[in-house]
């Protein structure tokens, strides 16, 4: 895990050796991360939303530097607009990049990142992409049947760019 050391530069630390039950969860949470961005590429909002717990808290903050969020949800099924607007655009295309994942038995914490690309084309054909620089703020809950669902996701918009493109 990142962190500063005792002459303030940062350090990492690597695990070396991981239990075979906790490389198991930590690859389950990778691809339920991997789901969620495949979900919203696809518009499978019921899909999306089958990956939250039913009291699941979903945030998102537009600018992440503000205290206040955009918007706050607080059950499964609040999730479809969110996941529905989505389909304002002519096609989304999300890079997974980076995530850290802290595993605590059924419990989970992690943050991850994304490059979101959200690509509308105008009635006369002109082709606009914005760009979303996210980070996912995650706390994650292992069901009794084993699956991992996202309790809590907290997205973070860092920075966007809209460009105008050619086809």
């Amino acid at each position: 895990m990142p962190g500063p050391d005792a002459e303030g530069r940062t350090t990492v630390t690597v695990q070396r050796e991981l239990a075979a039950q906790e490389v198991s969860d930590r690859l389950a949470i990778r691809e339920l991360i991997d789901a969620y961005a495949h979900c919203a590429d696809r518009r499978d909002a019921a899909g999306q939303m089958a990956l939250f717990t039913e009291d699941t808290h979903f945030v998102v903050f537009m600018d992440a530097t503000s205290d206040q969020p955009s918007q706050e949800l607080h059950r499964r099924d609040e999730l479809a607009p969110v996941f529905g607007n989505l389909n304002s655009y002519d096609t989304t295309t999300h890079f997974n990049g980076q995530s850290t994942i802290e595993v605590d038995g059924p419990r989970a914490t992690g943050e991850s990142y994304c490059l979101a690309h959200h690509l509308s084309i105008s009635a006369s054909g002109e082709r606009t992409l914005m760009i979303a620089s996210i980070r996912y703020l995650d706390t994650l809950a292992k069901q009794a049947d084993g699956n991992w669902l996202f309790a809590e996701r907290k997205l973070m918009v860092d920075w966007t760019e809209t460009r105008r493109t050619t086809p």
